[in-house]
């Protein structure tokens, strides 16, 4: 969960970028004290809730894998890719247009977060911030392969939470202080996205390797090994008959 909060603390910044636009035309900006404070928490509950529920579905996906056996092996591969990815951005290679796979889902999820936004209401805050956790984004993206290597609907689902708190100061601060972080100071902290993104990845991969390093690398067995076990395995209380 540590690495999860720094990683969604890194990329915060990545998030003003992107979703910073939205948070400041939330209608919080006339708002002052506590009505103002309890809005800008509305909006990132809403946020950190949209990510917790990706976190239960991407879970309970990588349980399936999991018990299928494949989780060291998704560990692993994931793992490379996210370090794959930071040499090819390091070394100048454009990886994509900057565009957004399109689809429906996306589009039906923009118009109803445009609609919300122009009502400029308080009770519609909540929604807006859980609207904006499911509009596409490399971070959430990043986030969502912690969830599936974690092989378990609960620990997707915290896992995603803390990365939405690691999100927080930095979201809530440009809502509330527009002016408090300045160009250079976000361009320096998005610099040192490459360093969260590998150490994510070598987790990843120390992962899958089962090394037995408790909470870092823990032994992976898959869940139809568990199966045969307890199929196989006769009780210890259960006596041979007498002849």
């Amino acid at each position: 969960m540590i690495a999860s909060f720094i990683l969604g603390f890194m990329g915060s910044f990545h998030c003003i970028g992107m979703c910073g636009p939205i948070a400041l035309t939330l209608p919080v900006q006339h708002l002052t004290g506590a009505r103002k404070l309890a809005g800008i928490g509305l909006y990132n509950a809403g946020r950190i809730s949209a990510y917790s529920v990706l976190g239960l579905f991407f879970g309970w996906l990588g349980r399936q894998l999991y018990l299928g056996g494949l989780q060291q092996w998704l560990s692993i591969i994931t793992g490379s890719l996210l370090l794959l990815l930071v040499i090819l951005k390091s070394a100048g290679v454009r990886l994509t247009k900057g565009r957004h796979l399109p689809g429906v889902f996306t589009s039906k999820i923009k118009s109803l977060l445009g609609s919300l936004l122009r009502e400029q209401r308080f009770s519609t805050l909540y929604a807006i911030g859980f609207l904006n956790g499911l509009l596409p984004c490399g971070l959430v993206y990043l986030g969502i392969t912690g969830a599936i290597a974690s092989g378990d609907v609960l620990k997707g689902m915290l896992f995603m939470a803390a990365f939405g708190a690691g999100t927080l100061p930095a979201m809530a601060g440009v809502t509330y202080f527009s002016y408090l972080v300045s160009l250079p100071v976000r361009n320096r902290i998005r610099r040192m996205m490459p360093v969260a993104v590998s150490i994510m990845g070598v987790l990843l991969i120390l992962r899958g390797l089962n090394l037995g390093i408790p909470y870092i690398s823990p032994v992976l067995t898959s869940g139809t090994e568990h199966v045969v076990e307890n199929c196989c395995h006769k009780p210890s209380n259960q006596h041979e008959p007498h002849q």
